[in-house]
């Protein structure tokens, strides 16, 4: 018997029901959809340092705006959901990146952008604005220091995300 049999077995036999990340995607987009903000919980290093993964949890918003510089959700052309920053929108082409990201970028459409991130929650509760002035602004800076983001993540996470 395989190790996912001997999961499936022990959840059954203690009346747990396995969701799917697609299937709870799918739940957030359609509360999302609805108008409603959902939290969800951020992993990876992608984002860092605005977003803090398996420390902080994004905040989907419905989209009011797209803009470059905006953090959202988007299904990308390579098949998968991302949280990144719009770095730039060409008609209805939109291209994304990871602040925590060195190189490599996303694409997506302007109708894949399926929610916005105006908030980051900490595991202590404290609410984050994404979109404030100086957050944005630290944003724009973050980004012309890509060339040296090497340097000033590695000094990040050995210093501030001990």
């Amino acid at each position: 018997m395989s190790a996912r049999q001997r999961r499936r077995n022990s959840l059954q036999k203690h009346n747990i029901m396995q969701l799917s990340g697609e299937f709870i995607i799918s739940e957030a987009l359609r509360l999302v959809g609805e108008g409603k903000d959902v939290i969800f919980p951020v992993k990876g290093t992608s984002m860092l340092p605005f977003i803090i993964g398996g420390k902080e949890s994004a905040v989907f918003s419905p989209v009011k705006k797209i803009k470059k510089g905006r953090v959202v959700l988007a299904y990308t052309s390579g098949g998968n959901y991302v949280v990144h920053r719009i770095i730039k929108i060409d008609n209805q082409n939109i291209t994304l990146m990871g602040d925590g990201n060195l190189k490599g970028c996303e694409f997506c459409k302007i109708s894949d952008v399926k929610a916005e991130v105006n908030y980051v929650v900490g595991n202590n509760g404290k609410k984050r604005c994404l979109n404030s002035f100086w957050r944005v602004a630290a944003a724009f800076i973050w980004r012309i220091l890509r060339p040296i983001r090497r340097y000033l993540l590695a000094a990040y996470r050995k210093f501030i995300l001990r």
